[in-house]
């Protein structure tokens, strides 16, 4: 028997508030490297972490009817490259997208494979802005917030992997955009690079109501609201949302690294929504999963002319999964976060 070394986080804990190593165990064991008809072995390359991942870990009900369970390898989506094949499909060295999950090695079967061209994108691109991250923000702006030219759209958590996309998508719909985000040196990203109208670092206020009052000044008011953070920002953005505003609940970050179980009760702010007949939609990538092609046509071109910006920030190591993911909670990244192999 064929065998290879395969290394493991296996989640064991649920975390109640920061994730830690402690919540994971660090596993090696020997992988038989056998494969069955229609089989194909990976080695993980690139590795995401998502905010998602953090919900899966709750205990309470969430888009999921069960929680990650423990004592599984933590699962994740990957990019990958072909070691050995037994499909007419794939050979090695391709490059693959997966849902293998933290694991340097895999044995999957090839219908579970998205064959991937690194002569179109960078094959990192297929976690981020040609991923689940890109398909987020697509499709969150365009369906539910329904941008029209003119419009001020103001996004949440915007120098993130969705947040970052959503800026940029709202401006080739002609919309006024304004960025909210953590610290001078992410606004100021948000401006020179992306093309934001405004950027607003929410750390420099001390409450909703200073908050709502200068993004007040600087739009006028709010059409389309794309939320990726919740809490204090939120507060601050209903009171000012137009006649017939669109509110898109994408996440709640906010919320996440301890909030999950004794979550924050929402705005009380419902009477405004009342007053300008404004609609809010929580949304998931997975609805629009079947959509993927689509999507692709549509910003594969802007990536590969350049047209989009689509900042990484690397993780180096498989060993620094759980504080990478631990990392999204503290905003110390920038765009897409990858851990790489």
């Amino acid at each position: 028997m064929n065998t290879i070394l395969q290394r493991q986080w296996i989640y064991r804990q649920q975390p109640v508030g920061a994730i830690t190593p402690d919540h994971y165990e660090l596993v090696e064991q020997a992988l038989d490297t056998t494969l069955a008809d229609g089989e194909v072995l990976l080695e993980a390359r690139w590795f995401s972490v998502d905010p998602y991942m953090r919900i899966g870990q709750s205990s309470k009900p969430t888009y999921d009817p069960d929680p990650h369970p423990l004592n599984t390898v933590q699962q994740g989506g990957v990019v990958a490259q072909v070691l050995a094949s037994r499909s007419p499909g794939f050979i090695p060295g391709d490059w693959v997208l997966s849902y293998t999950g933290w694991q340097t090695h895999a044995r999957t079967h090839a219908s579970a494979l998205k064959k991937l061209d690194p002569q179109a994108a960078p094959v990192s691109t297929a976690l981020g802005v040609l991923g689940m991250p890109g398909r987020t923000a697509w499709f969150g702006l365009t369906e539910s917030g329904r941008p029209h030219a003119g419009e001020v759209v103001v996004v949440s958590g915007a120098a993130g992997a969705v947040g970052s996309l959503v800026v940029q998508f709202a401006k080739r719909h002609g919309a006024r955009v304004l960025g909210i985000a953590g610290g001078g040196a992410k606004c100021a990203w948000l401006k020179e690079k992306l093309g934001a109208d405004w950027a607003v670092d929410y750390k420099a206020f001390d409450s909703a109501e200073a908050l709502s009052t200068e993004i007040k000044a600087l739009t006028g008011g709010v059409d389309v609201y794309f939320d990726n953070v919740g809490g204090m920002v939120t507060d601050a953005i209903i009171p000012i949302i137009n006649r017939r505003a669109r509110i898109v609940i994408c996440g709640q970050i906010s919320q996440y690294s301890g909030g999950l179980e004794t979550a924050e009760m929402g705005p009380r702010l419902l009477q405004h929504l009342l007053y300008q007949r404004a609609t809010i939609q929580g949304m998931l990538a997975r609805d629009y999963l079947h959509r993927m092609d689509e999507m692709i046509r549509i910003v594969g071109p802007w990536v590969k002319s350049g047209d989009i910006v689509f900042e990484e920030t690397v993780v180096e190591g498989f060993n620094q999964l759980p504080a990478a993911l631990n990392s999204l909670f503290t905003g110390e990244h920038r765009g897409k976060l990858l851990v790489k192999a």
